[in-house]
């Protein structure tokens, strides 16, 4: 994203990088230092900032970033095109120095601050996560990462300490792309002009045609992004080429900036960003550097000190306010107030200017610091950071660091990631189209179907073990958010319209797949049962709210209708003779969230002994949340399986059992429990043996 921080026309020791003289850069004819694209710099770092930082009023903060890719794609591409206009070439290996003095050394300043404090204060699991990211972000391959992990408004995505150095790394995949066309195409500039226009109209089209079916790859990949930075590259060759088409009016910059404000403030964050939406930004920074050279107040406002002054700092600021922002919350959660947000915004400016000036500038201006030395010093950090993240990665995020009682917690956060590499998308048979993990032994027809939405999942370790060690073959079929009953709709808000149809859509065809399975024996449904009933979340994930409706039983209370659309589904399913069994909820611990209780430990906040307490909850309790939820199980005629057993006593439910952590928040099982209690679903494997 602010790659783009080099000032490529400012002064003639500047330019004097790009070629062997300061007389070669005089020749290619660079422009003054533009201030108002330092302002325009400062426009974007202030939005993504004060998106981050959850300022008001900045929704649609997250634009910032590609307000810097259209002045990258201006300012690089100007640059390349004027060498090989005056050459006929374009020296690579400068030109890849230059980035590297401009960019590398307050990245590595950040990176290692990052790894001392993460240290400290990470958890095993996220300094892990962190250690791998700086690996990939060191290769230039953070988005790539990124891009496999979770979505890029997940609320996960806010414990990446790395995250922002996606948008580092589609940058970096462009200044080895952009200058490879110029080689390629070196003997004519009408070759270059027309591959730059194809790729940018593929690169768009490919955009909007992708997001509506894999956003993350249209958010993070640098061929769906890549357009933008074209952008600016059409507009500099215009600009070089037919300076004469583009002294346009002055109303166009008001048009430009305009733009801008408006997908700053209103744009929100949603699975169809990025998608026709981000042309609006686009579009705007095209029209203000356009209309840069004019004497208007948009321009005027935009040179002046303060802006520019913020520009200039934009790539450190970037580079810092990110992590300081991610470790803070990660430390205490969540900031005291709106003067606590500006003091950690105040001290993102203190890092990013000592990081200017003392790190940028110098090595940037440096005549003392020839080529071959600063590139051995950026292999040599490179070698180290890599090495230090791959020792932190391969230690599983050196857990030795904190105590017994907070590793109990720790390893209770990290054991939900699974084995999925058996689950695939079914490309033949009943199931075709949806994701299916076989379970058991697959020498034989699949008698048992275990549905459910991620609850299913969370059981995936133990009903595999059971169906191994009861030799019953089997499929679980699964989907978040999702419960395992016909013809009901629901809306969460939480996820998209496009994911609450593709719910529907879903169970409408397990529906018809059930009915043509010759084998199949016998069906356990598994869902968040209380989450239906009652509508909503509970502690931690109170805003998590859902509402059903069904055209088929009309309207009704959401628990009456769980239950009536349940008892529908377990009727179908037994008409069909197949047993139905129902696995009961475990019960919820409110205030539970094992991430949250480790580092409340690790960090002080409060004592062993609560973080126990926060663990536990009263059987009268847990049945006063369960109780929607259970009568609508007792109403569907299935065979009800119950888990309590392994959790509570007579009167006190516990999320640590035997000294193992049994819950990574307040309704999802660990693997370890599953396993644990892997036996509660021999009644359904022995049902029917092979």
């Amino acid at each position: 994203m602010p790659r783009a921080y080099k000032q490529e026309f400012s002064d003639q020791t500047d330019s004097a990088r790009i070629a062997p003289s300061t007389q070669t850069a005089a020749v290619f004819g660079e422009p003054d230092h533009r201030k108002e694209i330092d302002g325009l710099r400062a426009i974007a770092i202030l939005a993504v900032m004060f998106h981050h930082f959850g300022v008001p009023g900045f929704g649609g903060g997250f634009v910032g970033v590609d307000i810097f890719f259209v002045i990258s794609g201006f300012l690089i591409g100007g640059m390349l095109w004027r060498e090989h206009q005056h050459t006929g070439r374009v020296a690579l290996g400068s030109f890849l120095m230059r980035r590297i003095r401009r960019l590398a050394p307050a990245y590595f300043a950040m990176i290692f601050a990052v790894l001392v404090v993460g240290s400290w204060i990470l958890l095993p699991s996220d300094f892990h996560n962190t250690a791998k990211g700086i690996m990939a972000a060191t290769v230039f391959l953070s988005n790539v990462l990124f891009y496999g992990q979770s979505g890029p408004f997940d609320g996960a995505a806010e414990e990446q300490i790395m995250l922002h150095t996606w948008s580092l790394s589609v940058e970096e995949q462009f200044y080895v792309f952009l200058p490879l066309i110029f080689l390629v195409f070196a003997r004519s500039a009408r070759a270059i002009y027309i591959t730059l226009a194809a790729c940018f109209a593929v690169s768009l089209l490919g955009s909007l045609l992708v997001v509506p079916h894999a956003q993350a790859a249209a958010f993070y990949l640098f061929p769906f992004r890549a357009w933008e930075l074209l952008a600016g590259v059409g507009l500099a060759i215009l600009r070089i080429e037919r300076p004469d088409i583009l002294r346009a009016h002055q109303a166009l910059s008001w048009v430009g900036v305009s733009l801008l404000l408006v997908s700053i403030c209103f744009m929100e964050a949603s699975e169809t960003f990025p998608g026709w939406q981000v042309v609006m930004p686009v579009l705007g920074t095209l029209l203000v550097i356009a209309n840069g050279h004019q004497k208007n107040w948009v321009n005027h406002v935009l040179s002046m000190r303060v802006p520019v002054l913020i520009g200039l700092i934009s790539y450190s600021l970037y580079l810092w306010h990110w992590p300081v922002y991610a470790l803070t919350t990660y430390l205490q959660q969540s900031y005291a107030g709106p003067a606590e947000t500006a003091l950690w915004m105040a001290i993102s400016f203190v890092l990013a200017t000592l990081s200017w000036r003392l790190i940028e500038e110098p090595v940037r201006n440096t005549t003392q610091l020839a080529n071959w030395s600063l590139l051995s010093a950026m292999v040599a950090a490179s070698a180290l950071a890599v090495s230090f993240s791959f020792g932190i990665y391969r230690t599983d995020g050196l857990p030795q660091r904190f105590d017994a009682q907070a590793r109990l917690h720790i390893a209770a956060a990290g054991d939900v990631a699974q084995d999925l590499s058996r689950c695939h998308t079914a490309d033949t048979g009943a199931f075709k189209g949806l994701e299916v993990c076989p379970i058991g032994p697959q020498t034989r027809e699949h008698t048992l179907i275990i549905w459910g939405d991620e609850h299913a999942r969370a059981y995936l370790a133990g009903l595999d073990q059971a169906a191994q060690e009861t030799q019953r073959s089997g499929l679980v079929i699964w989907r978040e958010g999702c419960a395992p009953v016909f013809d009901i709709r629901k809306s969460e808000r939480t996820t998209s319209q496009a994911n609450d149809a593709a719910c529907a859509e879903a169970n409408q065809h397990i529906k018809t797949a059930l009915q043509s399975l010759p084998y199949l024996r016998d069906v356990l449904l598994i869902g968040r049962w209380s989450y239906y009933a009652d509508g909503a979340g509970i502690g931690h994930d109170a805003h998590k709210k859902i509402r059903l409706s069904s055209p088929t039983f009309g309207p009704m209370t959401q628990d009456r209708l769980l239950a009536t659309a349940l008892a529908a589904t377990v009727n179908e399913i037994a008409v069909l003779d197949r047993d139905v069994f129902v696995l009961r909820q475990p019960p919820e611990f409110e205030h539970y969230r094992s991430p949250d209780v480790a580092r409340a430990l690790v960090h002080g906040r409060v004592p062993p002994q609560l973080a126990h307490r926060i663990g536990q909850i009263s059987v009268t309790d847990a049945n006063q949340r369960a109780a929607g939820a259970q009568a609508a199980l007792q109403r569907s005629g299935a065979q009800i399986i119950d888990t309590w057993q392994w959790f509570c006593d007579p009167f006190l439910c516990d999320a640590v059992q035997t000294g193992v952590g049994q819950f990574f928040d307040n309704n999802l099982v660990t693997n370890a429990a599953a396993e644990r209690m892997r036996a509660v679903f021999y009644p359904v494997m022995t049902r029917h043996p092979q």
